[in-house]
């Protein structure tokens, strides 16, 4: 069960959801953060954050929100050894990132990229800079410079957790998804969003292999699995492999039927591709 604290705004007004898990160790709950100003005229939203303390598991769990880009960042750390991972990173949230960090006494180890990103640009590379020892991780398809460079199969480890590697191109060459390995969770990028998907007109997209990927690679997890998206633009915070299934109308389609559908999108190119894409190429670290 979550609940949600109002922000001190009247007009924000209280989100709540509920998350079904297969264990009776887990306990979850939300708390709302406020907005607050990073740089001149940058602006964190003012959307809830997720906080996941699976008793049992020893799994820390945050969700956060950026809402220029509607990205969502994940911070995940074991309780007792204190080793953290954060999972796609924006820049104009580094010094909220950093600062939660900080307050909740946890070591990033890994900061990971789901893929190159093209709507926003990765604080991956600042990241690194501010916290000695920090090190990078992408996937080894997606030409972008990193420490770590990421295979289908590979473990991701912080304190006894960790997240599987699944490769799931489409929207781009080189996305993954991360699972947990409970396979409780799991971290889909751009590749599944909640009652959507990545585009794929842009960079490496082939719409035919987003929908193999997806069916092949994340749908055949357990129903329960929670579905933990790059972004959304909706105001929903979490799905499951279940839920898609079954009411993903994009992904519910034959492949002929999906293929007709994102051919036929027609959206405009994100604003900030032409800077995001080659500054991700390189981890982020260029002229900001």
């Amino acid at each position: 069960m979550c609940s949600v604290v109002k922000g001190a705004k009247p007009v924000q007004q209280a989100l709540a959801f509920t998350l079904h898990l297969r264990t009776k160790t887990a306990a979850w709950s939300c708390a709302a953060t406020r907005s607050r100003v990073l740089y001149p005229g940058v602006h964190t939203s003012s959307r809830p954050y997720c906080s996941r303390m699976a008793l049992g598991e020893r799994l820390l769990f945050r969700q956060l929100f950026e809402s220029a880009s509607s990205t969502y960042t994940y911070l995940l750390a074991d309780t007792q050894t204190k080793e953290a991972i954060i999972i796609d990173p924006v820049l104009e949230t580094l010094d909220r990132d950093l600062k939660l960090v900080d307050e909740l006494g946890v070591r990033l180890k890994l900061a990971v990229n789901t893929h190159c990103h093209a709507d926003h640009i990765t604080s991956t590379g600042l990241m690194k800079k501010r916290l000695p020892g920090l090190k990078s991780a992408i996937s080894k398809f997606s030409g972008a410079s990193a420490d770590v460079h990421l295979s289908d199969g590979d473990k991701i480890n912080f304190g006894k957790h960790h997240l599987s590697v699944r490769e799931t191109p489409g929207h781009t060459d080189g996305c993954v998804t991360l699972v947990m390995g409970d396979q409780s969770m799991a971290f889909t990028g751009d590749a599944l969003l909640i009652r959507g998907c990545g585009r794929t007109d842009f960079q490496q997209g082939c719409s035919k292999r987003l929908y193999e990927s997806v069916h092949q690679r994340i749908f055949t997890l357990p129903d329960h699995c929670l579905i933990y998206p790059a972004h959304d633009y909706k105001g929903q915070m979490v799905s499951t492999v279940g839920e898609e299934r079954r009411f993903n109308p994009r992904l519910t389609k034959s492949l002929e039927e999906f293929v007709e559908i994102m051919e036929n999108l027609n959206l405009p190119k994100p604003a900030k591709i032409d800077i995001a894409v080659p500054a991700n190429l390189v981890c982020g670290v260029h002229e900001v």
